[in-house]
């Protein structure tokens, strides 16, 4: 097994207008990235638990040519609302960073 936070180059999220925050998570070696998306661990359903928000909600897309997963979730807070505590959207993809892969990163 293998955590996002270890085995991506990039995870990060930020704002994707008021409502919605965006999460990339981006891979600098194909076969790593490859492995990783044969897996299925990443998808839709996965953001839709981690951020406790509906299936139909969640805007999922694998990007190969930039070896990248994108999600787009709404925010339980509008940016900037009150009791908003992440008006950038910054830090919300850290319960991304725990999810184990199978997969063996080990030569």
């Amino acid at each position: 097994m293998a955590r996002i936070g270890t085995i991506a180059q990039v995870c990060k999220s930020k704002n994707a207008g008021p409502f919605h925050f965006t999460i990339d998570v981006v891979f600098e070696d194909p076969a790593l990235f490859n492995l990783v998306k044969a897996t299925g661990v990443l998808d839709a359903p996965l953001f839709a638990r981690l951020y406790k928000v509906g299936i139909e909600q969640v805007q999922f897309t694998i990007y190969d040519a930039a070896l990248a997963f994108k999600a787009t979730v709404p925010r339980k807070i509008p940016a900037g609302d009150f009791g908003d505590t992440d008006v950038y959207g910054a830090q919300q993809h850290a319960p991304l960073l725990d999810v184990d892969i199978p997969i063996n990163t080990l030569p």
